[in-house]
C-alpha cells in the first residue's frame, strides 16, 4: 500500500482507496466540522437489510478524523486511537454523519459525531480520539 497524496491536502480524501470502496462522500469539512454521506449500496447490508455496522463505525469515524483535521486547517492528518460507537437504530437509504472536533490535548483531538437518515432519525453516535501526524507529502498520482 501507498499513502494517498495529493497536492491539495483538502483533496486527499477522494483519492483514499477505502473511501471509494465504500462510497464515502465528503460533503464539508471545514473550522472543526464535517459532513460525510453513505449512499445506498446493497454490499454494504447486513442480515436484517439494514447498513452494516462496519459500516457505520467506518462512517463515523472516517467524520470524525475529518473534522479534527479541519481544525488544524488540513495542514496535518489524523488517525485513530479509540473509537466509541453506540447503534441506536437500523440505518438504511442514503445515511449523513455529522462531526465535531471537541478539542485537542497536544496531538490528540477529541471528536463526537452523529448518524442520521434521510427522515432524521438518528442511526449511531461516536466518539472518538486521533493522533495528529504529519501528512504525507509526495508527487500525487491519478487516482485509479
Amino acid at each position: 500500500m501507498t499513502p494517498a497524496l495529493s497536492d491539495d491536502p483538502r483533496q486527499v480524501f477522494d483519492r483514499v482507496p477505502f473511501m471509494r470502496l465504500l462510497g464515502l462522500q465528503r460533503e464539508r469539512s471545514e473550522g472543526g466540522r464535517a459532513r460525510l454521506a453513505l449512499p445506498p449500496q446493497p454490499e454494504l447490508g447486513n442480515v436484517i437489510g439494514a447498513v452494516h455496522g462496519g459500516a457505520l463505525a467506518t462512517l463515523l469515524d472516517v467524520a470524525m478524523a475529518s473534522a479534527a483535521v479541519s481544525a488544524r486547517d488540513f495542514v496535518q492528518t489524523a488517525v485513530t486511537l479509540a473509537l466509541h460507537t453506540q447503534f441506536i437504530a437500523p440505518g438504511t437509504g442514503r445515511l449523513v454523519a455529522d462531526a465535531q472536533w471537541l478539542h485537542s490535548d497536544g496531538d490528540v483531538a477529541h471528536c463526537r459525531a452523529t448518524v442520521t437518515d434521510g427522515q432524521g432519525q438518528l442511526v449511531a453516535q461516536g466518539q472518538g480520539t486521533f493522533r495528529y501526524l504529519p501528512r504525507p507529502h509526495g508527487t500525487a498520482a491519478s487516482p485509479t
